[in-house]
């Protein structure tokens, strides 16, 4: 836990827009519940205040199922929000509904978060605006639990033959066949549907979406990466949709050898009562490799104006500065959104941000239109196929249409 003198320190030391006035105000920022995030961000808040006696920032949280809702049921009410977080996937449904607005290019150059922002910070613009800056930003990576590594006398995979493998030596049954404790976890409604859609499907030899931003995994790539995924069920068995309900939870219990997910879990994986490791993504047999990178950027709430505008702006210069990124790198433990303050040596070597970091380098952003929407198309494919038996190919058939149907209503 950084010092409260540090962190204010951190504040005052950012470049800061002058206010209008010496009046106090109040603002609200809002993100969804996530006990790292909303640590963080306390501390962050209370730096900011410390080096801003003027400003008073409450901070409210929701539940993330109801997160949306409670933002577009504050704007019909005429209120909301003054900065708000939003995943990179919500941006249309958020400018559309008027959530958000663009941010000031004399406040927020343009040119200056281009040159110091990754590439993907460029979802989060509409036209010539942008709508909003991430404090970090995401890659998955294989976690892996080294106590069961170490009792099947196996080193970590880097491909996906040795994860098979890997998983087949860590999986244990009951004397019925029933899995007790899973090779690797089968979560669909956490990482799994990116893992399948910019990873899988590419090393299968094909795209997920073609040039013009159209479906185009109902192909023979795509239900080739759709039977390796099905497969760790139905024949491999070393996986079970369902198991333990969510697949961090199985890892986190130590009833799962493996699990893909992202820099977010670090923080949460810190209390797993064992040590655990971190590697990329497994190679395909050719050693190509893919990632899926995302974010939850910062904006400014479209009901924002006159001194909290000023005094929201302010904020969003804060936690998007160098010192307000290595802050939640340290607490939450994702990675810093500016390329200076996440690629340096350190970090680069370190043995758990490394991969990650790694995983950038080849990552690729899915533009969503309705991100919850077209994440449950892929739980359905794959539900479709495990419990309901129907074949690989009319599952991926139906997602296909489904998810084109998001597409479509999301570009009218």
């Amino acid at each position: 836990m950084l010092i409260k003198a540090k962190l204010a320190g951190l504040a005052a030391g950012v470049s800061l827009l002058a206010m209008g006035s010496a009046q106090a105000v109040e603002i609200e920022y809002w993100q969804y519940v996530f006990d790292s995030r909303v640590q963080a961000m306390d501390q962050l808040i209370a730096a900011f205040q410390e080096a801003n006696p003027d400003i008073t920032v409450k901070h409210t949280t929701f539940p993330y199922a109801d997160y949306q809702t409670r933002v577009v049921a504050a704007k019909v009410a005429g209120e909301g929000p003054d900065v708000v977080q939003l995943f990179y996937g919500w941006t249309d449904q958020f400018v559309k509904g008027g959530l958000i607005q663009p941010l000031d290019p004399e406040v927020f150059p343009y040119d200056a978060i281009e040159a110091d922002f990754f590439p993907i910070v460029s979802a989060m613009k509409r036209g010539d605006s942008y709508y909003g800056l991430p404090t970090a930003v995401r890659s998955l990576a294989l976690f892996y639990n080294k106590a069961l590594f170490a009792e099947a006398g196996l080193e970590a995979p880097t491909n996906l033959d040795e994860l098979l493998a890997a998983a087949e030596a860590t999986t244990k049954r009951d004397g019925g066949g029933n899995i007790i404790s899973a090779g690797i976890t089968m979560d669909m409604a956490g990482q799994d549907h990116h893992w399948w859609r910019e990873v899988l499907i590419r090393q299968n030899g094909g795209e997920p979406y073609d040039a013009e931003g159209n479906v185009a995994y109902d192909s023979e790539s795509g239900a080739a990466a759709l039977k390796f995924y099905t497969d760790l069920q139905t024949e491999q068995k070393v996986g079970q949709v369902g198991f333990m309900d969510e697949g961090q939870a199985a890892f986190r219990a130590g009833l799962a050898a493996m699990t893909i997910d992202g820099t977010f879990r670090l923080g949460a994986f810190e209390a797993n009562p064992f040590e655990w490791g971190v590697v990329e993504l497994p190679a395909d047999a050719n050693g190509m490799r893919s990632n899926y990178s995302s974010y939850f950027a910062n904006a400014i709430g479209a009901t924002a104006e006159g001194e909290e505008l000023v005094a929201a702006q302010k904020f969003l210069q804060y936690i998007s500065s160098p010192e307000a990124m290595e802050i939640w790198l340290d607490v939450v433990g994702e990675l810093p959104a500016r390329r200076d303050v996440a690629l340096t040596k350190a970090n680069l070597a370190d043995p758990i941000l490394g991969p990650f970091l790694k995983g950038l380098d080849y990552a690729h952003t899915t533009q969503f239109y309705d991100e919850a929407a077209q994440r449950q198309t892929a739980i359905d494919m794959v539900n479709r196929v495990l419990l309901e038996g129907q074949s690989i190919e009319d599952s991926i058939t139906a997602a296909a249409t489904a998810e084109q149907a998001i597409i479509d209503a999301g570009r009218q």
